[in-house]
């Protein structure tokens, strides 16, 4: 299996003379990506896995021993004024974006140069794949996947190869942690997709074990129950669910609201039901009596057509960190409490 290093760089409204296209808020200007032949190992636990659309095409920069180079600059056809600190950021002027090609054209060519043989997606961050299949539907061309696509986030195994597993650092600062040679300037989409290449190669010689955290882009969520995605990692499982027209539809959902430990597949009672601690994402805790105590987290999304859908994960915690959720549980119910009381007492002055 090939490993297709992909970056992108985009353009966005400049905010006072252009206004935002809610289909497009970015539009993609450039297209980098890096082919390490032969380099993937192991498939990924569900989603879609590899992908083999094309035949191979032209539009690279040439080999450079196991790998070949992709770089194709995009004519803007939506925003026509370079985003102030975009420009700054990507070093890119609008006159160069003039010389490049319609969207579709570039995209084309970029899928064919990806290959007849199995590939899958590798990238610096979370964010470059969906804005190519948001790009992609914007020009009505076929989806590279009609439900969740795995990939390789090379920022989220650099964590977990190297440091804490939590933090998010620039790719930059990985390139001198590793202490690899800058031998091209940063910040366009050929140099930032060659150092992320660089990296995973790093990873691939030295943690291999990480490979097996493999993250998923939604931006085609699930279409039916039957392919919705339940994967177990290491130290947690995930599970991304079909649309609903709401949340509270989601929320009804038996599989969406349940608990389970994904170790021994045992539904479990909860001992705190689900609640949202922050307005934004909603937590539950449960215990199995042979494994301890699991943390439910749910996420609520909004897919492209307006709905929504569930990523929930569920990991094993310690008896202190389950006693912290349940005093967190407690304020947030005091808090509310107290909310309901003072608007009690206005509505009794009145």
């Amino acid at each position: 299996m090939n490993l297709i290093v992909l970056d992108l760089e985009w353009n966005q409204a400049n905010g006072t003379s252009e206004q935002e296209v809610p289909a497009i808020p970015f539009e993609i200007v450039e297209i980098g990506a890096v082919k390490l032949k032969g380099a993937g190992t192991e498939s990924p636990p569900g989603g879609m896995d590899t992908l083999s659309r094309r035949q191979t095409a032209g539009g690279g920069t040439g080999a450079m021993g196991k790998r070949d180079g992709f770089s194709r600059l995009i004519r803007p056809s939506v925003y026509h004024e370079m985003n102030q600190i975009t420009g700054k950021l990507i070093h890119l002027r609008m006159k160069e974006l003039k010389k490049g090609s319609p969207f579709p054209e570039v995209a084309e060519a970029f899928l064919n140069w990806c290959g007849e043989e199995e590939y899958r997606f590798c990238s610096w961050g979370s964010s470059d794949l969906t804005e190519l299949q948001r790009n992609m539907e914007f020009y009505h061309m076929e989806p590279l996947a009609d439900g969740p696509l795995a990939f390789w986030d090379v920022q989220k195994l650099f964590s977990i190869a190297f440091e804490d597993g939590k933090s998010r650092k620039s790719l930059e600062y990985a390139v001198d942690f590793l202490e690899l040679e800058k031998d091209i300037p940063f910040h366009r989409a050929f140099s930032d997709a060659h150092y992320t290449a660089k990296i995973l190669t790093r990873i691939l010689d030295e943690k291999p074990q990480v490979l097996r955290n493999l993250s998923y882009d939604v931006f085609h969520p699930p279409r039916d129950r039957k392919s919705e995605l339940k994967v177990q990692f290491d130290n947690y499982a995930k599970y991304i669910s079909r649309e609903f027209d709401s949340k509270e539809e989601a929320f009804g959902d038996r599989e969406v609201a349940s608990s389970k430990c994904y170790l021994c597949h045992r539904n479990l009672r909860k001992k705190i039901r689900w609640f949202s601690p922050n307005g934004r994402n909603y937590v539950c805790l449960a215990y199995c009596e042979k494994h301890g105590y699991l943390k439910g987290k749910i996420r609520i999304r909004k897919s492209p057509a307006g709905r929504v859908y569930v990523v929930k994960t569920t990991k094993l915690i310690s008896p202190e960190d389950a006693q912290a959720l349940k005093m967190r549980k407690k304020h947030v119910s005091d808090l509310h409490r107290d909310r309901d009381g003072r608007k009690k007492g206005k509505i009794s002055k009145k």
